[in-house]
């Protein structure tokens, strides 16, 4: 399997012409990855933080020209990444928005824990899922045929919060204060 470094995933970035403010968000996530992979990793070590991290830096690798184009980020971030040879990188990032297909009783996946890292940082502040829909609903809310994707999409990433914190010694609600201790890599 083929990875980029963090230093190759700055260099796509800077190449992509990424917004600041997206850069900013994309280094949290990759911060809440980070922190929530060891996490995952101390009960059943079944995740690949390298990967994890590298998909989180380059979530919303192709979001910048969509402002433009009108392209589904998640598609073309994860087409994007597929074509320079990571096509594992390129799958996560694909599922950062809406997961594929996932089980409640299963092993957590770097899909999943991108997935949910995405959805608990709110510009560059690690927020709680009710502040999250907050902001998309407000933003996105007005939308009629998005309205029932938005509420299907938090029921779904409510349920794989719990899914995730079931093996995770400290609650959601500890999640800002123990990226702050843990990690700040980024």
């Amino acid at each position: 399997m083929k990875i980029p470094s963090h230093n190759q995933c700055f260099q796509i970035i800077r190449k992509m012409g990424m917004m600041d403010h997206i850069i900013d968000h994309s280094l949290m996530v990759g911060n809440v990855t980070l922190c929530l992979c060891r996490h995952v990793n101390q009960s059943t070590p079944v995740l690949n933080t390298h990967l994890a991290t590298a998909a989180a830096l380059l979530h919303d690798i192709t979001k910048t020209r969509s402002f433009k184009t009108g392209e589904r980020h998640s598609e073309t971030g994860g087409d994007l990444l597929e074509t320079l040879g990571y096509p594992e990188v390129g799958n996560i990032i694909r599922q950062h928005v809406i997961l594929d297909d996932w089980k409640e009783n299963t092993p957590v996946t770097e899909q999943e824990i991108v997935n949910y890292a995405d959805k608990r940082v709110l510009h560059d502040t690690i927020v709680s899922l009710a502040q999250r829909l907050e902001y998309i609903q407000d933003t996105y809310g007005h939308l009629q045929d998005l309205q029932d994707r938005i509420a299907g999409m938090w029921r779904m990433t409510r349920t794989l919060e719990n899914k995730l914190f079931r093996r995770i010694s400290f609650s959601p609600d500890q999640l800002a204060d123990r990226v702050l201790m843990d990690i700040r890599f980024f």
